[in-house]
């Protein structure tokens, strides 16, 4: 596999310098018609403007001759170079790949919708042209493969999964790390280096969408009942205590019951509840 190497060009100015003097080599010919010097001069010329080029700023010119890679020119500037040289521009810059959304399956075997955006530049010139056909279709291709098998690898949640440490939805951090590891991995044979990967979107497909709200919706409404009947029953255990250590009533197993039964329905029962003054005893 081709490695890169930098290679050095000529200043273009001093190829101006030299095109001015063959310029000027030309007119005396043509004035004392000095047929060989124009014949020579004017061959010359032209060589000297099709090798002359500009590089601009994080841009770079790979150089084949005949076949053969003889480097790469990655100084900005006004330079010259062997006119019978292939000059082929490769960019230097930061670019952003925006991932379409994909379905996919995650590792529960639910169909889920997922994008990912990653930031690469080209660091080895040579492997982008000569080791891949189209390194910028390269990157795209593989950075799909990478979010798929990414997505593979994990659940949605841990909700059927209870114990994922690492989840789609709660790892973020972890998961982006992770494709980005991946990713350089997958590139590295282009020359390719990834700068970050990030997943951008995350939802579960459409056809299981209302199916999932509604198991959330109930998981929070059960998280959120066990809540409140582990506080009324922390708060009818301290009632029965103060009551006991103040003296106020003595309690026999039935009314603890009964005055437990309704200190649960006031305090665990969604909407307020309406009192019932109880005219006899328990008993009667």
């Amino acid at each position: 596999m081709k490695e890169e190497k930098s290679t050095t060009a000529v200043s273009g100015y001093i190829a101006i310098v030299v095109l001015l003097i063959v310029a000027i080599a030309i007119f005396v010919g043509a004035v004392y018609n000095n047929t060989w010097m124009v014949a020579l001069g004017i061959p010359i010329s032209l060589a000297i403007l099709k090798g002359l080029t500009v590089i601009n700023p994080n841009d770079s010119n790979v150089l084949i001759l005949f076949g053969d890679y003889i480097g790469t020119v990655k100084k900005e500037g006004f330079f010259w170079i062997n006119p019978f040289a292939v000059r082929k521009r490769v960019s230097l810059k930061a670019r952003n790949l925006n991932g379409h959304k994909m379905k996919v399956n995650d590792k529960l075997g639910n169909p889920i919708e997922i994008a990912a955006v990653t930031v690469w530049m080209v660091k080895d010139t040579a492997k982008a042209l000569f080791a891949v056909d189209d390194y910028i279709q390269y990157v795209q291709v593989q950075s799909e493969a990478a979010v798929r098998h990414l997505a593979n690898l994990f659940a949605y949640d841990n909700f059927e999964d209870e114990e994922a440490t690492i989840t789609l939805k709660d790892g973020a951090q972890q998961v982006s790390q992770m494709l980005e590891r991946e990713l350089n991995e997958r590139l590295e044979r282009a020359g390719i280096d990834v700068i970050e990967a990030r997943i951008t979107h995350l939802a579960y497909a459409p056809e299981i969408a209302s199916a999932m709200l509604q198991r959330q919706q109930a998981t929070a409404v059960v998280a959120a009942r066990k809540q409140i009947v582990e506080g009324a029953v922390g708060m009818v255990e301290m009632a029965l205590e103060r009551l006991s250590a103040k003296d106020i009533v003595q309690l026999d197993e039935e009314r603890k019951a009964a005055m437990v039964s309704n200190l649960l329905v006031v305090l665990c029962g969604e909407k307020s509840v309406s009192p019932v003054v109880n005219a006899g005893t328990l008993y009667n």
